[in-house]
């Protein structure tokens, strides 16, 4: 166990300075036995470098909230425990399980630089206010410098905490939101209402499904946070879908956040062994099926995925190390995408070459 100097009982939380209260109870012994030396709040506060209201306080929190049996000698002028007391009634944990709070810790530095961080770093340390003052293993190591998160350039969340929050509290509350959103493609905003049903944070960006109230049949729409402004929480209240929403249910058949608009295809991706190899290592889709080919050491990858953008951003970005066997339509659009590309890097290749002194 670590031990607690007079500066961390005086500067960490008020479990740490219980937990000694705690030890000098026990030292004490029960009852008033002959020559225990004295425990009370005098002599507490000194060596604890408080108040003698804040020992008091500890004190009776420990009896009236965690139910210790602690009782008080009038005679002695000194409290004690009236019967033993074999464990502290607060929370530990193993090993594993602090790694596992030190691993979250780290992860929330993807939000740093974010209008999150100080809201998240707040909430944390309160979770964990209780935990950082008893250790009962020693460190293999700086954890920090094991174990670490680092989002990829241009993937941190972005976005408004102020937007965040009223739209996330419309979702609690169930009612109707306006706001105005910027389609990409679009030139200007435009100002929709919605009902609000789900907030999720996917890939690291922050979107709204809400039902679109100016379409007809109230289609669920995705809408991303950064791209919603002058957001307002309406009086108006919906009823939610009777069968609920489900975010797994809505997505089954999308390659990434947006609902699909059609009906799912059977996409047949080959792979060759570089890009194979790093196929087998993840899980892309619920409905993937991997086959590993004899020979080359490539792979085929199945999907039952409907196609959109997402899908075809995907399939680019694997260059030359994939070719798509099927459907037709997802294969033809591949390869007029690749050979725009290929054109727009000649002519620019060709520019770049003309400027060369």
């Amino acid at each position: 166990m670590r031990t607690l100097s007079v500066r961390d009982l005086a500067t960490r939380p008020p479990l740490a300075r219980m937990l000694r209260i705690h030890e000098r109870l026990q030292v004490a012994g029960t009852g008033s036995a002959a020559g225990s030396k004295a425990v009370n709040c005098t002599v507490l506060a000194e060596e604890l470098e408080v108040s003698y209201k804040t020992v008091r306080r500890d004190l009776e929190f420990m009896r009236d909230q965690l139910s210790l049996p602690i009782g008080y000698d009038f005679a002695r002028r000194a409290f004690h425990y009236t019967e033993r007391v074999v464990q502290f009634p607060t929370l530990r944990i193993s090993e594993g399980e602090l790694v596992a709070l030190a691993v979250a810790r780290q992860a929330l530095t993807q939000y740093r630089g974010t209008p999150f961080e100080a809201p998240l770093a707040a909430a944390f340390g309160k979770l964990t206010a209780g935990l950082r003052d008893e250790i009962h293993f020693a460190w293999r190591g700086e954890l920090d410098d094991a174990i670490s998160f680092r989002a990829s350039a241009g993937r941190g969340v972005i976005g408004d905490l102020e937007a965040f929050e009223t739209a996330s509290q419309a979702v609690l509350d169930a009612v109707e939101l306006e706001f105005s959103y910027q389609k990409l493609g679009a030139a200007e905003a435009a100002r929709r209402r919605v009902r609000p049903l789900h907030l999720a944070c996917v890939d690291n960006g922050w979107y709204l499904f809400a039902q679109d109230l100016s379409r007809a049949g109230l289609p669920v729409r995705t809408f991303a946070l950064t791209r919603m402004t002058q957001l307002r929480a309406t009086d108006v209240r919906f009823e939610r879908p009777a069968d609920g929403f489900s975010l797994d249910r809505h997505l089954a058949h999308s390659f990434g956040v947006f609902a699909p608009s059609g009906p799912p295809a059977r996409v047949r991706l080959r792979f060759d062994a570089f890009a194979g190899r790093l196929i087998r290592e993840r899980a892309w889709h619920a409905s993937q099926r991997i086959t590993p080919r004899d020979g080359d050491g490539g792979v085929d990858l199945r999907l039952q995925v409907a196609l959109s953008p997402e899908v075809e951003s995907w399939v680019l970005g694997w260059g030359e190390h994939v070719e798509v066997l099927a459907p037709v339509a997802l294969r033809r659009r591949i390869a007029s995408v690749a050979a725009q590309m290929a054109r727009t890097h000649a002519a620019a290749g060709a520019g770049a070459n003309s400027q060369v002194t």
